[in-house]
């Protein structure tokens, strides 16, 4: 051959080499070795440019190492075909490629790994490995290695595992049954895999973490131990895009547009793709996206995976385009942390659990996508993340079409639900922003129950079993031109309490009433029409309320309007026709109407309310009020009731006064009383301020109760409450106590949502937080604790004018609680300490509790009861009220045992003897240590 000798290794025969190495080291450049068959117990090292060839084909040339690798190249462009090598041990490299361009054809190697490293350029083609241990092929360095149909198997440990900045291009390799991971990539790896195939793995069938990229076009992972797909650290991420996933900043109901969706799927912004990939039957998710990593999957299809199909959690940023993500054994996408997905023309589909889940601060953004057939849930958003849909089409579940819980939000433009047998669209405390979206063929369409202010815009709910849309107790919103129809019973039901806005719309042929208003519902109905309702068109039940204008009721069978029993509200310019009765109204209900017209009624009632009062007045306020609550301007008439509002100023005053008699009963505290009394006073002005229009002043309402066990701070906390509710400064004033474990979760990811349900119970009063130095523990820097903190801030600044917040505890420790964020300090700005009680407060709180169990204290007693609390400890155990309360008990009891031991028989219980029942003497008290 030009520029070399041919060389040849044949045992015995004359004129050839006993061993390779032999031969290799007098061929020159460019020579080729052909080596007879046989098993040669050597390592061969090369440095130059040579070729080896088995003369009589794969397999009938073995290389066992005689120590360290058989193989090992320094340099040059060796090329070696058909042999055979084999390491001394499993753990050991059979194949070490140091540099160079060694090119290795239709060779195997067995019972050891291919290891390349530093800056190795290999290129294997046709080549197996078999039965290594650790890792059948292990690339480091800024190596670069090329596998051309290669196969991996039976290996005890990964099949390939590239570190540093090592770089792997495979087309058409396998790598099946390794005992770990099929392809491991870590540092700054990267690999490309060209219709591959990894499967039987018992870990997952691709890990990439760190700062490793992937490329893999059409392959397929499948049969995996763990995940098909795993990706950790900051694996796919680009360098200018590393860190947590950052907040869009959109405003509330604004969907992503055209522009955003493309750059969010451009191949080039991510360093992990998957391009018409397969990955199915996995012991785990299908893919996993953790930490801070990224990938885009284009026209992938996952399927039968035991695990959910798709996760994306941590920080990570998960793109699909034209995916199919079906069959798995629970959710087909689950969201969590801070992660953000988006999706386009993707299929999420026949799941035995949800559709999509995402929660903590997930993003969620879907264009043109479909999910269908899912066991639970289709799109169940909860904790405070935030799905964004256009265009996307549900259907086909048990549960819920789309649902938004606790403080998650639902941006949802053009999309369809349709055969969810629960509820359409459903927001359980979270918000949602609909525009055009269709909903059919639901039990309930659209269920509203919420402290936020949902809106609907342009939607059409239609063929609903039960109820159209329903609005929860409480519940607020908007809804603009909305239409219902053919709702199996009423076509709007507004609950309780509600303070719904309906601007335009149609509700039609519903099977009960058009509208069904509940007790207390303060709704704001205008320019709507309600027609063909097979019951009442407007059914307002007993102790309902709202306005309506403009409103249009037509051809109901039952009449027009409903008004039941002490309900009060105002038809304003409406229209009646096709029914045979206008209003049928119960005597002690207050119905106004304004310029309304009726047609077809042979005795229509509506006009004779015309100029009537009827209570209008005050109730227009009434209505109005809540009107502008809900977002819509609305003005109140000149003529206020001066009788209703003086018949509510003195149901206040009566309520202040019972509250300060209640408070003045309590023992001690004096200081304590005083600064209550203080602050409802100022409370009182600023009431007054708002009254008349003016800003109240900068006034924080939340407190700290610092003071020992016993001191009285959750009773003062509840009167506290009853206060600001007697004021109107806050609905109802309850209290609602709690502590630690009420609020701090167990594992990542649960401390805000019980945070969140257990603020929202106080929503209207008081949140008492006992012991709350608690959820700051000296000394554990890493506590769910902080995040209790960090909700609860966050809670109080979207709620301010809705609760108050009173934390209490020992007075050191609550110094400590708020110095640990710094929120709380600018927050809490009044401190209230409860001092220990007195020797004497102690013994009038015995003498509280003896007359409210039908006792008596002899005077004796009362002394012995002081000399009893003066002697007493007051170490960290101490009680105060508590104590007192116990000391009472045990006289009680030994109270009881005197009298069982003497003869009671002889008692006249119907003379002066009856008192010995009732009196307690100083032997009563407890002895010493009894406590």
């Amino acid at each position: 051959m030009k520029g070399g000798k041919q060389q040849r290794v044949a045992p015995g025969s004359w004129g050839a080499h006993r061993t390779i190495s032999a031969a290799v080291r007098s061929a020159g450049p460019g020579a080729v070795v052909t080596i007879r068959p046989g098993t040669y117990h050597e390592s061969i090292v090369l440095d130059k440019d040579v070729t080896l060839v088995a003369e009589k084909g794969t397999g009938t040339v073995r290389v066992v190492a005689a120590r360290g690798p058989a193989l090992t190249t320094h340099g040059g462009t060796s090329q070696l075909r058909g042999l055979t090598f084999e390491a001394s041990s499993p753990r050991e490299p059979a194949v070490l490629l140091r540099a160079g361009e060694p090119v290795l054809r239709d060779c195997e190697i067995n019972g050891g790994r291919i290891e390349v490293s530093e800056t190795a350029t290999p290129r294997f083609i046709g080549c197996t490995v078999r039965g290594a241990a650790l890792a059948a092929i292990r690339l480091t360095g800024t190596s670069r290695t090329t596998m051309e149909g290669c196969g991996v198997n039976a290996c005890e440990g990964d099949g390939v595992f590239a570190d540093d900045e090592a770089r792997l291009e495979a087309t058409e390799t396998v790598i099946d049954e390794v005992a770990a991971r099929g392809l491991y990539l870590g540092g700054a790896a990267h690999a490309t895999l060209t219709r591959c195939e990894i499967k039987h793995s018992a870990g997952a069938g691709l890990l990439a973490e760190s700062r490793a990229a992937a490329v893999l076009r059409e392959c397929r992972l499948h049969e995996t131990g763990a995940q098909g797909v795993r990706l950790a650290g900051s694996a796919g991420r680009r360098a200018d895009q590393r860190g947590p996933a950052k907040q869009s900043g959109r405003p509330p109901g604004e969907v992503p547009g055209a522009a955003s969706a493309e750059e969010a799927l451009d191949g080039d912004a991510f360093g992990v793709r998957l391009r018409t990939c397969e990955i199915f039957r996995t012991a785990g998710a299908g893919v996993l996206a953790d930490g801070d990593s990224a990938a885009l999957l284009d026209d992938c299809h996952i399927h039968h995976t035991s695990g959910a199909a798709l996760i994306a959690t941590g920080s990570s940023k998960l793109s699909m385009q034209q995916v199919r993500a079906v069959d798995s054994e629970d959710s087909a996408l689950v969201v969590t942390g801070q992660a953000g997905t988006t999706a386009e023309a993707s299929t999420f589909a026949r799941t035995a659990a949800n559709g999509v889940y995402a929660v903590g601060d997930a993003e969620v953004s879907f264009t043109g996508c479909t999910v269908k057939d899912t066991a639970y849930t289709a799109v169940h958003l909860g904790g405070g993340a935030r799905g964004r849909l256009s265009g996307c089409t549900v259907s086909g579940t048990p549960e819920y079409g789309l649902r938004a819980t606790d403080r998650a939000e639902l941006l949802a433009v053009d999309c369809e639900t349709k055969d969810t047998e629960l509820v359409g669209v459903s927001v359980d405390g979270g918000d949602a922003a609909l525009r055009d979206c269709r909903i059919s063929g639901a039990r309930l369409g659209v269920r509203l129950r919420t402290t936020h202010r949902p809106l609907l815009v342009g939607c059409e709910i239609s063929d609903t079993t039960g109820v159209g849309i329903e609005a929860g107790p409480g519940t607020g919103g908007l809804l603009e031109n909305v239409t219902v129809s053919r709702s199996g019973s009423s076509g709007m039901v507004l609950d309780v309490d509600s303070t719904v806005v309906v601007d335009g719309g149609t509700v039609r042929e519903a099977s009960g009433s058009g509208i069904v208003v509940r007790a207390g519902a303060r709704p704001r109905i205008r320019g709507t029409a309600v027609r063909k309702a097979a019951k009442n068109g407007l059914f307002v039940e007993e102790r309902g309320e709202g306005l309506y204008e403009d409103c249009e009721i037509t051809d109901s069978r039952f009449p027009a309007v409903y008004a039941g029993a002490k309900s009060r509200f105002i038809l304003r310019r409406c229209a009646v026709s096709g029914s045979e009765q206008d209003l049928l109204r119960d005597e002690e209900a207050d119905v106004r109407a304004e310029g309304c017209v009726v047609e077809g009624v042979e005795e229509p009632l509506l006009p004779t309310l015309e100029g009537t009062d009827g209570g209008g007045d005050r109730l227009g306020r009434r209505v109005a009020v809540a009107g502008a609550r809900s977002g819509v301007t609305a003005r109140t008439g000149a003529g206020a009731d001066a009788e209703q509002q003086e018949g509510d100023g003195q149901a206040a005053e009566e309520r202040l006064q019972q509250l300060r008699q209640e408070l003045d009963r309590l023992v001690g505290l004096e200081s304590v009383k005083r600064d209550v009394m203080t602050m409802t006073k100022l409370m009182q002005m600023v009431k007054v301020r708002q009254d008349a229009g003016l800003s109240p002043p900068p006034l924080s309402r939340h407190l700290v109760f610092a003071g020992n066990p016993g001191t009285g701070k959750t009773t003062v906390a509840r009167l506290y409450g009853g206060f600001l509710a007697a004021l109107g400064l806050l609905e109802r004033g309850h209290l609602v106590e709690t502590d630690r474990g009420d609020l701090v979760g167990e594992y990542v990811g649960h401390t805000a949502p019980k945070t969140t349900a257990v603020f929202r119970r106080a929503l209207g009063g008081v949140l008492f937080i006992d012991e709350a130095y608690s959820l700051t523990p000296q000394g554990i820097g890493n506590d769910f604790g902080s995040e209790a903190i960090s909700t609860l801030v966050k809670l109080m600044e979207d709620h301010r004018d809705e609760v108050v917040v009173i934390v209490a505890g020992y007075p050191g420790d609550m110094n400590r609680f708020l110095e640990s964020n710094a929120g709380l300090a600018s927050r809490f700005t009044r401190t209230l300490t409860f001092d220990d009680y007195s020797s004497q407060d102690l013994v009038r709180i015995v003498q509280h509790q003896a007359e409210s169990h039908q006792y008596l204290c002899a005077p004796e007693t009362l002394e012995a009861l002081h000399a009893f609390f003066a002697a007493f400890p007051r170490g960290e155990g101490f009680g105060n009220g508590r104590t007192a309360r116990q000391v009472f008990q045990l006289m009680t009891e030994r109270h009881a045992q005197r009298l069982a031991e003497g003869d009671l028989a002889t008692l006249d219980l119907a003379a002066a003897d009856s008192a010995v029942l009732t009196t307690l003497l100083p032997q009563d008290l407890p002895p010493e240590g009894a406590l």
